[in-house]
């Protein structure tokens, strides 16, 4: 593992490793940390944040502020290392409520101490929020809380390269099950094989449902490598559109062996935490709920890049 463990001890935080895998880190907000960030990020509604993007790099300065800097260097120092990439921050909600729009913000000032969203072409913004509940009518998996979402990545059918995926739990309801599904490229059994099979790294077409807003399709292979030889992935089970009968039994297979893996890190987040991943080399997923009328989750979502520096 490559991270500074000095990073590990910033005052106001409690960072430790995940209990299910050391490759995930856990980070504790405190609540003196809380209370420090409630007058900077009043400054800015919701709506500045939204049309004056200077403002989103604002409030992540306020926020990295409360951690003397080491904030912003230890979670982008968890997202590149090969070894971890992924980490999970959970605010230490006092008086058991931290409203919506706290939530908004903090979510934003994270994303931009890490680098710049992409658009979401879903809610024309740079962030989506959206929920899962009983009763759905939509084109894709992102809200049937009754299916499966198997393992995948994001970004898989735009332009945009995806490095980091964030996703918050805003708030749930009358919720059994829907737990976090999480595999480590690195830690899959059938990595050796798929990997290997040149039928990845052909270019698969990929496209989407209406209600993601995107009139293209995109080619990509879904294995790649990085700058050291290490395999990336690029995958989701809806969107990709085999060419022949070579690329459906290979994505067929794929799928199996990813469903299939011991390895999956199944993880219970908490009302107002935060995940984010390194996208190329970490899988997410969610179980289904347990069937209930009332049942009701929100999320929100920002996906993007590393920064240029």
């Amino acid at each position: 593992m490559n991270l500074d463990k000095d990073l590990f001890r910033i005052d106001g935080f409690e960072i430790s490793f995940h209990e299910k895998s050391k490759r995930i880190i856990d980070i504790k907000i405190k609540e003196e940390i809380i209370k420090k960030l409630i007058f900077p990020f009043h400054k800015f509604d919701i709506a500045n944040l939204e049309y004056k993007p200077f403002t989103r790099f604002t409030i992540a300065k306020n926020l990295d502020e409360t951690a003397s800097g080491k904030l912003s260097k230890l979670i982008s120092s968890i997202l590149k290392d090969r070894e971890t990439g992924c980490f999970i921050i959970e605010p230490k909600i006092f008086n058991n409520k931290i409203d919506d729009n706290f939530l908004v913000k903090l979510s934003t000032a994270i994303s931009h101490l890490i680098g710049i969203p992409n658009f979401d072409s879903m809610t024309g913004k740079y962030y989506a929020r959206f929920y899962v509940k009983h009763e759905d009518n939509s084109d894709s998996y992102l809200r049937k809380a009754y299916t499966n979402m198997d393992l995948h990545t994001d970004g898989t059918y735009v332009k945009e390269i995806t490095n980091w995926l964030l996703m918050m739990k805003m708030e749930e309801k009358n919720v059994e099950g829907g737990e976090t599904y999480l595999l480590h490229l690195d830690d899959w059994e059938h990595l050796d094989d798929l990997f290997k099979d040149p039928v990845g790294r052909q270019d698969f077409t990929w496209s989407s449902p209406k209600s993601k807003n995107i009139n293209y399709k995109v080619e990509h292979p879904v294995f790649f490598e990085d700058t050291e030889g290490r395999p990336q992935i690029s995958y989701i089970d809806q969107f990709p559109e085999p060419k022949n009968m070579e690329q459906g039994i290979f994505l067929q297979n794929l799928s199996d062996a990813l469903e299939e893996s011991r390895n999956k890190i199944v993880a219970k987040l908490q009302v107002g935490s935060v995940i984010v991943a390194n996208n190329h080399f970490w899988l997410h997923g969610r179980k289904p709920f347990k069937e209930n009328k009332n049942l009701t989750r929100e999320l929100l979502r920002i996906r993007g890049h590393f920064s240029v520096k």
